[in-house]
């Protein structure tokens, strides 16, 4: 930021000053069968936001457990009881001889689902926006976020329909639609990501599967002759046979995730470069290869502590994303004004209920 090499973005926290905040979370979780997991949600953004500086000041997170539990309960009144309702409305309408009405009903539920998960994923932001300050300034949008549910049912439904090969244009024009909706004081955020910038890693994962498919044919046939000979003992499968089995185990559960994850730190690297707020450029420089260590060592610290670990991946992810963003030009502190949008009154319910968001 400034020329001297120093990152604009810092982080100071360390796991031993996080592991009281952690098992106490935890603690009062089990006590009070999972309903503290709102405040616990806060307690754990106060540390990690206060520990993140920015060129000269330290986040502020000044989110309530209140609101994300209002949130919560809002979503379950107005969504998910009544969906639950659906469900049973839909197999009495079965037995009853309406299936019709019954499938058109639960394609309606089904819409009305992957509608609202948009609807969450832009109101996770803005919510997350506006209770974050630096320098007493916060973030926000305007924006409730309605219209672009609509825009992340169609857009990847278009990107689903050519067998795929446009879910990335789906997934990058979603991503500019939501910052280009935000705000951080009076400045707007620009995003201007290009799906072309991720095509090569994507057609890697996508081509994965159909060489496979062309590689279990070939097998196939090449141990036809095997399994049709008379003398084989047919309780005996060929040798080939489970050799085949074991490299399509391999394939399925460990090279397809290892290529997914090469596409997306690449994405994450793309989307982030192209994200701008008035004078400044974001980048995200964590590659293929600090992703799997991440995972790697998310998977250890659970297995190895029988489950209690996972109180730690948010702390573990938070910094990770931290210690790879950065930032470049300059802001006048004497130029930022607070923010004009509205700030919501509640938490992220619908994100929460539809399990979006890591932190």
């Amino acid at each position: 930021m400034d020329g001297s090499g120093a990152r604009a973005f810092g982080f100071s926290g360390t796991w031993r000053d996080y592991a009281p905040i952690a098992f106490t979370n935890l603690l009062l979780m089990i006590v009070t069968l999972g309903i503290y997991r709102f405040w616990a949600t806060t307690r754990t953004r106060r540390y990690l936001w206060s520990r993140t500086r920015f060129i000269d000041e330290p986040l502020e997170w000044s989110g309530t457990g209140l609101e994300l539990f209002i949130g919560f309960i809002l979503v379950l009144v107005l969504f998910l009881i009544p969906f639950v309702f659906l469900q049973f409305g839909v197999q009495a309408l079965i037995f009853q001889g309406y299936a019709g009405l019954a499938i058109t009903l639960g394609a309606l539920a089904i819409f009305l689902l992957f509608y609202l998960s948009g609807v969450a994923l832009f109101r996770m932001l803005r919510y997350r926006l506006s209770r974050t300050w630096w320098h007493g300034i916060r973030g926000g949008s305007d924006d409730k976020g309605w219209g672009y549910g609509w825009s992340y049912v169609w857009r990847n439904i278009v990107g689903m329909i050519p067998f795929y090969l446009l879910v990335p244009w789906a997934m990058t024009s979603l991503w500019n639609d939501r910052w280009n909706a935000m705000s951080f004081g009076p400045h707007p955020f620009r995003a201007s990501a290009l799906a072309g910038d991720v095509y090569k890693r994507f057609l890697l994962f996508y081509l994965v599967p159909f060489l496979l498919a062309i590689g279990l044919i070939v097998a196939g046939a090449s141990a036809m002759p095997m399994l049709m000979d008379p003398t084989a003992d047919p309780s005996q499968p060929p040798a080939g046979f489970w050799a085949l089995l074991i490299i399509v185990a391999v394939v399925f559960y460990g090279v397809l995730p290892l290529i997914a994850l090469i596409f997306y730190a690449k994405y994450m690297r793309v989307v982030i470069a192209a994200l701008s707020l008035s004078t400044l450029d974001f980048s995200f420089d964590a590659r293929s290869k600090d992703w799997f260590l991440l995972i790697l060592g998310d998977i250890a610290l659970v297995v190895c502590t029988l489950g209690i670990g996972w109180v730690f991946l948010s702390y573990r992810h938070w910094k990770f994303f931290v210690t790879h963003l950065d930032a470049s030009g300059e802001i006048s502190l004497s130029a930022l004004t607070q923010s004009t949008t509205a700030a919501p009154g509640q938490g992220e319910g619908l994100a929460d209920a539809f399990d979006i968001g890591a932190i």
